[in-house]
């Protein structure tokens, strides 16, 4: 546990945490609204009441998290080590030395490649999905679809953000994944 805002021990508020991110307007083009979680990694209370809180959140009985590259790598390694469980990274394409499997997802330009070591995965294991921020879905419900395809129950997901005006945590609860975020911010 942390200290509280009051010095207390306990957790900060996921309140306190919300006011955490910075918001840079205008990028990265005009009209956005971009949530800048470095702020709240930098910060070491922060960071660990998020930790924390995502913890409180965690279903029971999983075998595995898996972070998304490459802030999820930031926040599912601590989850991971405080739910004493092991970590399986989500790669972008090319960065695994052994054989992959992965997927392909469309981004708002283009497309991308994520990718994971499929003996990471034992056949049904439970493993969280986790990442910083759930936008459109795209990233995550590749994720989860290459994670089930490894073997695994993949149908929990967590994250510190939610912009929920993008549909994506509505997105992945449609293909049977559970999403929760510590803190939603509107109109992005």
């Amino acid at each position: 546990m942390v200290s509280g805002p009051d010095g207390n021990a306990g957790p900060l508020t996921t309140g306190a945490l919300k006011a955490l991110i910075r918001t840079i307007p205008d990028f990265p083009a005009k009209g956005i609204q971009f949530r800048d979680i470095t702020t709240l990694i930098a910060d070491g209370p922060g960071l660990a009441a998020s930790i924390d809180h995502m913890a409180e959140r965690a279903p029971a009985g999983i075998a595995a998290v898996a972070g998304i590259e490459a802030r999820g790598f930031i926040f599912g390694t601590a989850l991971a080590i405080k739910l004493d469980v092991g970590f399986i990274p989500v790669r972008k394409a090319g960065k695994l030395p052994v054989e992959t499997i992965g997927a392909d997802y469309a981004l708002e330009y283009g497309e991308a490649r994520i990718e994971i070591d499929p003996t990471l995965v034992s056949d049904g294991e439970r493993v969280l999905l986790v990442d910083d921020l759930i936008a459109t879905g795209g990233t995550a419900l590749a994720a989860a679809q290459l994670l089930r395809r490894a073997g695994a129950t993949c149908d929990q997901a967590l994250f510190v953000i939610d912009l929920p005006d993008l549909g994506g945590a509505a997105r992945l609860r449609d293909n049977g994944i559970s999403a929760q975020a510590l803190m939603e911010f509107q109109g992005d």
